[in-house]
């Protein structure tokens, strides 16, 4: 038997497979649980860092920064994209997460404004795109590390788990605000109990590095150890159709997601009239059933194919996103307001459920964590990270309703790229079991 026969059958054994899907998903969750606790603590720590103008000011100078992060995911993608094609999908996870403990860690500690003046929003800034490099590379890695040593017959099932576990991220820094704020004043939360979360970050971040470290490299990375590695302008030169379906799947689908989701515990606060309080358990109880559907619709796309689930979101993106904003402006009832992101967060699950596994399959061992990471990234700095600053630049302008449109067509777009393109179950490139 050859030592990569024998590296396969070990790594596929049920036990060790389930072993390193959820070791490689708990990574997954601290890192996306230490980007989005900037969005969840920003209606406190805004004033501290921006201190003028009224609170969508504030607000939309904090999303600003927000989307600066995102511009630092292609760069952190490329790297650790060619990293990981390098190096292995186990080496790239390692150190993504290590370079993210840095970055919450200096949140953590960082003064405000009245303290050290313009220099805090500078740290901010520095921080924020230190956490964008290692998420930029988290995604590829971590997408293409569970793509790989899930089954074929269950890839989309196990591949979810990559949103399970973003999701629970976002989630748990949720968690930590509403617990914080039954245990704070408002007063304490905005003067030094927004940091408690970012310390908490770092300090998992470490204990995940440890974890990680012990992980086994897929089968597919074995497999391909005497083949020449990734170049960058292999991407697009050998690959300019995937490369593009990447950008184009990503568009729609990644702006829809960050509107329903880190937008909306602010348009429930800053739009609809609900207390900040209201606003996290609202989002927080919505986004907890949004975790648990994800191996659902995961698994409907090993029955039926990535394509057709992905056209329902697109589908039903464009017909109801503009129904559900507007009427969700209006709502004062909590369950009623529920209810309305609820069903905007099932839609969404057509992309974000099968996107992780669609992106793998698109693309050959050797440039897999690159193809997967860069030009998700790109698409996700663009249209994912400026989600919040448009939305907030539009209702600060009085045209609020311009969002709603704005994420619609987008979704038509990128509706038009899962029509005419292939599904990748039945084609995929991932040759390994």
């Amino acid at each position: 038997m050859s030592e990569t026969t024998s590296l396969d059958s070990v790594a596929t054994k049920p036990l060790n497979r389930l072993k390193s899907i959820l070791g490689g998903s708990a990574g997954n969750l601290v890192e996306w649980y230490d980007w989005y606790v900037y969005s969840s603590f920003t209606l406190y720590f805004a004033a501290v860092f921006f201190p003028k103008g009224d609170r969508t000011a504030q607000l939309l100078s904090a999303a600003v920064v927000f989307a600066v992060g995102f511009l630092a995911r292609p760069f952190g993608a490329w790297l650790m994209g060619l990293y990981a094609d390098h190096k292995g999908r186990k080496a790239a996870l390692t150190l993504s997460v290590g370079v993210m403990c840095a970055g919450s860690l200096v949140i953590a500690v960082c003064p405000g404004y009245e303290t050290i003046g313009v220099g805090a929003p500078i740290v901010l800034v520095i921080a924020r795109l230190v956490q964008g490099l290692s998420l930029g590379g988290e995604y590829g890695a971590s997408a293409t590390y569970l793509s790989e040593m899930a089954g074929r017959e269950k890839r989309g099932f196990w591949s979810s788990f990559q949103y399970v576990t973003l999701i629970s991220g976002q989630l748990l820094a949720l968690a930590v605000l509403i617990v914080l704020q039954r245990f704070l004043t408002e007063d304490q939360l905005q003067a030094w109990g927004w940091r408690i979360p970012f310390a908490i970050g770092g300090l998992l971040a470490v204990t995940v590095f440890w974890l990680r470290s012990r992980l086994d490299e897929t089968p597919s990375f074995h497999a391909a150890k005497g083949e020449e590695r990734a170049r960058t302008m292999w991407l697009f030169l050998r690959h300019p159709r995937e490369t593009l379906i990447v950008m184009g799947l990503t568009a729609g689908g990644t702006l829809a997601f960050y509107a329903y989701t880190t937008y909306m515990q602010k348009f429930l606060a800053n739009t609809s009239g609900f207390s900040k309080q209201s606003a996290t358990e609202i989002t927080a109880a919505a986004l907890f059933v949004f975790m648990l559907i994800q191996p659902l619709i995961g698994a409907i796309s090993d029955k039926v194919g990535r394509r057709p689930v992905m056209i329902a979101f697109g589908v039903l993106g464009v017909l109801c996103t503009w129904p559900i904003m507007t009427t969700l402006a209006r709502t004062h009832d909590a369950t009623a307001a529920f209810a309305l992101v609820m069903a905007a967060l099932v839609i969404v699950s057509g992309y974000t459920a099968v996107n992780a596994v669609v992106k793998a399959e698109l693309f050959p061992t050797a440039v897999r964590a690159l193809g997967v990471a860069l030009p998700f990234a790109i698409a996700n700095a663009v249209f994912g990270g400026t989600a919040e600053a448009v939305a907030l630049k539009l209702k600060d302008m009085g045209h609020e309703e311009w969002f709603y449109i704005y994420v619609t067509v987008m979704i038509g777009v990128s509706l038009l790229v899962y029509w005419f393109m292939r599904d990748t179950q039945k084609h995929s490139r991932i040759l390994e079991d």
